[in-house]
């Protein structure tokens, strides 16, 4: 019976030691953001470093996507839209943008992405 019980604790302590977390800087690791009314998500995401795809979904009014800061050329500013999707590739770093008509950098609609 005890032999049960250890045998269990370990596998227990085992697959714990295996379940994912996030990261401390937030994020699902997800390579889509979804652009809704007034907030982008999951943010703060973490990635690994390639091509990240922006989708809006189902907005009632326009949003952007409004680039602040990042390592090397940051990707172009996408003007007002209402549907569809953006892609775009990054490279390692930390990535802030927001929506240029709901929000600033840092306040409002923004977001951020940790490339590693």
């Amino acid at each position: 019976m005890r032999g049960t019980f250890w045998i269990a604790v370990i596998a227990v302590l085992t697959l714990a030691g295996c379940s994912s977390s996030t990261s401390p800087d937030g994020g699902g690791a997800s390579t889509t953001i979804t652009v809704g009314n007034d907030f982008f998500s999951p943010t703060p995401d973490t990635v690994a470093p390639g091509v990240v795809t922006f989708t809006w979904s189902a907005a009632s009014h326009g949003h952007t996507l409004t680039w602040d800061s990042g390592p090397g050329t940051l990707p172009a500013n996408t003007g007002t839209i209402t549907s569809g999707s953006r892609t775009v590739t990054l490279q390692a770093g930390r990535y802030e943008y927001h929506c240029s008509i709901h929000g600033s950098p840092g306040a409002g609609m923004h977001g951020t992405i940790i490339v590693q």
